[in-house]
């Protein structure tokens, strides 16, 4: 079932497991508003920052397998590793994100489109870069807003996180509805959709 990483499943396969009634509890680690935008059916919407911060609370509630899902699948690992250090065994994070199941062609469901965070941080890069280059022509020293933002996107490669990415994430337009803790142990404390 995986992709030669022990905590991987691909596309394909948690398709298969939903389908044949084998569904594992799918936790969807993106932002409120990523999640709105399309999702796995029967997923949960459990932000990364929520998890991290609530990893213990939410524990007790994710006693089976669990496959963790995101855009891509860095956060997800993320996630796994907040989880894993809480003491949660079987997880699992899904091989490629969304991004790999929509290109598998598999169920989801969809809502007001929107732009990706990873998206929306290449507009916001780009432009302070054109803008800090366009203005260094009659003021040089705005060359160096230009290097701070190449700096800061060197440093986000290098150690796997983004920190305009997690700015980005904390504006209305990516917020979506309201997820709070005590929703999300609700949902999972219920019967799985």
């Amino acid at each position: 079932m995986s992709s030669g990483d022990p905590a991987a499943v691909q596309a394909a396969d948690l398709s298969h497991l939903i389908t044949t009634g084998n569904a594992p509890r799918l936790i969807d680690v993106r932002t409120p508003a990523e999640f709105e935008t399309a999702h796995i059916p029967g997923s949960y919407n459990v932000p990364l920052d929520l998890l991290r911060e609530h990893r213990d609370e939410l524990r007790a509630h994710l006693d089976e397998q669990v496959v963790l899902v995101c855009r891509s699948g860095q956060r997800a690992v993320a996630a796994e590793a907040a989880l894993a250090a809480a003491g949660l065994p079987n997880l699992r994070v899904l091989h490629g994100g969304i991004t790999a199941w929509q290109a598998a062609g598999a169920p989801l469901r969809t809502g007001v489109p929107r732009w990706d965070l990873e998206r929306q941080v290449r507009l916001t890069a780009g432009s302070i870069v054109l803008i800090a280059v366009l203005i260094s022509l009659p003021v040089p020293a705005a060359k160096w807003v230009a290097a701070v933002v190449g700096a800061g996107l060197a440093l986000a490669a290098v150690t796997n996180t983004c920190a305009m990415g997690m700015l980005l994430s904390r504006l209305p337009y990516n917020r979506g509805p309201r997820t709070s803790l005590d929703k999300i142990v609700s949902d999972l404390a219920g019967p799985q959709p």
